[in-house]
């Protein structure tokens, strides 16, 4: 019922991705959502070659579904990881933090797609015209780094500026979410807190209670001044950016207080000094589940709201 363009290109049931999620978007979480039929990405962040490589081959062990993996651009191993997807021949690559525009005439010869998620109509534009297979539109709702635009307003104008499949991302974690992405003219969406709760996730424990807990307005942005925002949950860590941010700290200094603190959340399970990335979504996402049945309520409820609107026309 909701299969798309997109499912064509990436090989998958459902048009869900799944974002690629520094340190939370393993091998696992990657396998679970591609065997639900949607498209699991592992995320690299500013892991080498090798922990990629790693995570890769796990995955493969894991399903014989599609799967990608999230490439960050400013990671200071990006040439290596970009290596390594081509030597393993990964199916998609999602990328972020950058122009992959060097990277995509190798990986395109070599079959892989390559899916870059953009914040503004201008480098939509240009994704276009250097050639990627589609693009992920992601709203300032979304957890981790963030732009300015909502995805509400963004989604439809990027539709209209390009003829290549767009994917919207930031602030989807139901089936509504997922109705309303349609709505505005995107062939799929892209869930990233969402994924968090599931059961496959190996995010400590902690970094998924905070997300069940948080409520509607906890969702923060940090670091503006450093030009690179990023979406967290409110905690110790996001009153010290705060207070530091309003004395005017210089730059530097910002960014040493956040060096770290993503793998101390999610991997210690630190939620007081750690990075919560999660996006203001987060009110939403009550229960812990597998990523099966996160994918299956999404469908079943996006049914249900379609059949809503159609007995009210």
């Amino acid at each position: 019922m909701f299969y798309t363009q997109i499912c064509d290109i990436l090989g998958i049931k459902y048009p869900i991705i799944q974002g690629g999620m520094a340190w939370v978007a393993t091998a696992e979480l990657a396998a679970a959502v591609s065997n639900a039929g949607g498209l699991g990405i592992i995320g690299a962040g500013n892991a080498p070659g090798s922990f990629v490589r790693e995570q890769i081959r796990k995955a493969k062990k894991l399903t014989d579904k599609p799967f990608g993996v999230n490439v960050m651009l400013m990671s200071p191993f990006v040439d290596e990881v970009i290596d390594v997807i081509c030597e393993e021949g990964v199916d998609v690559i999602t990328t972020g933090a950058g122009n992959p525009g060097k990277y995509i005439e190798r990986l395109k010869n070599l079959g892989i797609k390559v899916v870059p998620v953009v914040s503004s109509v201008a480098l939509a534009k240009r994704m276009e015209k250097e050639g990627v297979d589609a693009i992920v539109a992601e709203g300032t709702e979304s957890g981790g780094h963030i732009g300015e635009l909502t995805t509400m307003a963004l989604v439809p104008q990027v539709v209209d500026a390009v003829s290549i499949p767009v994917i919207a991302a930031g602030g989807i974690a139901d089936g509504r979410g997922f109705i309303a992405a349609l709505a505005l003219g995107a062939c799929g969406v892209q869930i990233g807190t969402r994924f968090i709760c599931a059961s496959e996730c190996t995010a400590h424990e902690n970094y998924k209670k905070a997300i069940l807990q948080a409520g509607d307005r906890d969702a923060v942005v940090t670091g503006r001044p450093t030009g690179h925002p990023v979406r967290v949950l409110k905690n110790k860590l996001t009153r010290q950016f705060e207070l530091l941010e309003k004395n005017h700290a210089p730059v530097e200094e910002l960014e040493r207080l956040g060096t770290g603190k993503l793998k101390a959340a999610v991997v210690d399970g630190d939620v007081e000094y750690g990075s919560v990335m999660a996006g203001q979504i987060a009110g939403l996402v009550n229960e812990i589940k597998p990523a099966a049945k996160i994918i299956e309520d999404i469908l079943e409820q996006a049914k249900e709201v379609l059949e809503k609107v159609r007995g009210k026309m």
